[in-house]
């Protein structure tokens, strides 16, 4: 279960460092990442660091998209991860 946390840990801090690329292209008007990637990577356990992101950045905040698949994202992680937990930790 440790190792589980780890990759976890290490995934948000890697989705949040996609904010911070994503921002920084579009300030510098170069190619960016899909949005449909960032959005993809908040549902694949991501969401921490993608939301943590977009405040920390202030990137995409004011996206509709993103005000609601992120956090959705989130609450699903976190149910996934507490059924998770329930079936393999007595």
């Amino acid at each position: 279960m440790e190792y589980i946390l780890l990759v976890l840990v290490i995934w948000n801090i890697i989705t949040f460092f996609l904010m911070f690329s994503d921002k920084r292209r579009a300030l510098k008007n170069q190619w960016r990442i899909p949005e449909r990637v960032l959005i993809g990577s908040a549902f694949l356990f991501g969401a921490l660091g993608i939301l943590l992101g977009m405040q920390a950045f202030r990137h995409k905040t004011k996206h509709i998209k993103f005000q609601l698949l992120v956090p959705a994202a989130l609450l699903c992680n976190a149910a996934v991860l507490y059924l998770v937990g329930r079936c393999f930790v007595p």
